[in-house]
């Protein structure tokens, strides 16, 4: 609905900002990297994403289009709201959590505020398939792949975590195997020998 807006910065209230377009004054909560972009520029444009719940309309506004992309990402995972959201992209920036993503770094994940490590491991699960297949407007931000792309990988990573391992250790025992048709049951077999 609102897309993109451009004017003067009246008030910064971390998150959000009073942003004055032709004559409107308007509320919008942004990341914390966004208002580390902004500087002290008073003129910004921003993109934006209009939120409706039931009890509240609610504008986020972010300085890179990337950013937005993202945000639209994290909303669409089950559970995770525009605020945890904005929490999430306030706690790491693009290339982070692309990393993060990309390499199952649930710890990273979970050190932000509102995210545990059930839901950070529920939000690698969902985004990595879907940020593989996106393409950001910034080339500094490369696409993410995946180091191993055994959709087992994953259960099997976090079953050798519950049997002790560290996440840095699981991924390393994992990383060596080739193959990419084995069962979850065979992976944990093959990782347990390669220790």
């Amino acid at each position: 609905m609102i897309g993109r807006l451009t004017g003067k910065i009246l008030e910064k209230n971390p998150p959000e900002i009073l942003l004055e377009v032709g004559g409107i004054g308007y509320e919008i909560l942004c990341p914390m990297s966004s208002f580390y972009d902004m500087g002290d520029s008073d003129n910004i444009m921003l993109h934006t994403h209009f939120h409706v719940k039931e009890d509240a309309q609610t504008l986020y506004g972010f300085i890179s289009k990337d950013e937005k992309t993202l945000f639209r990402e994290l909303i669409r995972v089950n559970g995770i709201g525009p605020k945890v959201a904005l929490a999430i992209l306030s706690h790491l920036n693009i290339a982070s959590l692309m990393s993060a993503v990309a390499n199952e770094d649930d710890v990273l994940l979970a050190k932000t505020p509102g995210i545990g490590k059930k839901t950070a491991q529920k939000l690698i699960l969902e985004l990595k398939t879907r940020l593989e297949k996106l393409e950001l407007s910034q080339g500094s931000h490369q696409k993410i792949t995946s180091s191993n792309s055994n959709p087992n990988s994953l259960k099997a990573s976090q079953a050798l975590q519950s049997l002790g391992f560290k996440v840095k250790e699981a991924k390393k025992m994992l990383s060596a195997i080739t193959d990419e048709t084995l069962s979850t049951e065979e992976l944990i077999r093959q990782a347990l020998q390669n220790k």
